[in-house]
């Protein structure tokens, strides 16, 4: 396996009695795009920050290509940051400001003309190289703060929740536009989001953080489909949990007797021992709703909400005493409130986790 390009080795920060970032090992590979994922106050930004070198670790070695940089200025780390508050200059031009971290640089006039250039192209900006910042939408503003971090090809490129202050349109627009631009210049970026929708459509690999540590690190199908705790399975997306006991487990599968009553088949987050309390992860949209009972993973459940909600039907059930949410498509059939149903499910869409 090649070296990764950032390597974070048991990396702690603590500010007196706080500890911010807890005894943490990463590696992001080149060219990959990661999210940090979290609440507020679990050290994602704290993270990022010790990266850029605004803040220094209390503990541990922050590596760039295999070279320690916890005592390189930041002006020297060779990355491109990105803030939610674009932080551009109000009294430059859209191309004075994509063409300021150059001439910190010393690149020569004709040098700076060509990369401003291509840097106002990548970002389909071109139009409005005259323009001050003051004359630009939000999204527009970003767009030129995002060129600015790319002008001078930096090793690394790191977005503390860039596209939080965007309207709904234009976020998922960006996010489109970031990713394109990731997988069309070969990027590595370090994405801080507190947004699980952001984090799933734009990384390679989401780290959920929680209380400084990383909870969970994988692909976003895998943190998605297959969490590993109950954090997890909880700030990403919607799920629904049951609570029960382990009876029997067979290779990957286990047998839960639920607290309310009913067995199901589940698939193990990890090994677990014959009468452990678990509880059981399943995303609403792998619920199925009919009137009879066809499988053995299922429980009788009454209907007491439904809402149409555009792409699907958000139907809420009590099963025996399980709060249940079930997503369904939108031609789905629409069942009234009151109506006994049965909830049926795969073995292979619920999850097993530790209570």
């Amino acid at each position: 396996m090649s070296e990764p390009r950032i390597c974070f080795d048991h990396i702690s920060k603590s500010y007196g009695p706080l500890c911010v970032v807890d005894n943490l090992d990463l590696d992001i590979a080149k060219g990959e795009f990661v999210s940090l994922l979290g609440p507020s106050g679990s050290g994602k930004t704290t993270l990022l920050m010790m990266l850029a070198g605004f803040e220094n670790p209390t503990q541990g070695t922050i590596l760039v290509d295999g070279e320690p940089v916890n005592n390189v200025p930041t002006h020297r780390r060779d990355m491109g940051v990105v803030f939610q508050n674009y932080a551009l200059f109000p009294h430059m031009s859209v191309a004075e400001n994509v063409a300021f971290p150059l001439q910190m640089r010393g690149v020569s006039k004709a040098g700076i003309t060509e990369r401003v250039t291509r840097a106002l192209d990548m970002v389909q900006l071109s139009a409005m190289r005259d323009r001050w910042p003051a004359q630009l939408s939000g999204g527009q503003q970003q767009r030129v703060a995002l060129a600015r971090a790319l002008v001078f090809e930096p090793r690394v490129v790191l977005m503390d929740e860039p596209l939080g202050a965007l309207d709904k349109h234009l976020r998922e627009q960006m996010q489109l536009d970031i990713r394109a631009l990731h997988n069309r210049l070969e990027l590595t970026i370090v994405f801080v989001t507190h947004d699980q929708s952001e984090a799933l459509t734009m990384s390679d690999r989401i780290a959920v953080f929680n209380k400084g540590k990383i909870e969970q690190i994988g692909t976003p199908r895998e943190i998605y489909d297959h969490p590993r705790t109950r954090f997890v399975a909880e700030f990403i997306g919607e799920t629904n949990l049951l609570q029960g006991t382990i009876e029997s487990v067979d290779g990957s599968q286990g047998l839960i007797r639920l607290q309310n009553g009913g067995q199901l088949s589940a698939t193990l987050a990890d090994v677990m021992p014959r009468g452990q309390q678990v509880f059981v992860s399943i995303r609403p949209e792998r619920i199925e709703l009919k009137e009879t009972k066809t499988g053995m993973n299922s429980f009788a459940a009454n209907v007491i909400d439904s809402v149409y909600q555009g792409d699907h039907l958000r139907v809420q059930l009590d099963g025996n005493g399980n709060n249940v949410v079930a997503r369904l498509g939108r031609k789905s059939r629409e069942w009234p409130i009151g109506a006994n149903v049965v909830a049926e499910f795969q073995s292979s869409d619920c999850w097993i986790i530790a209570s």
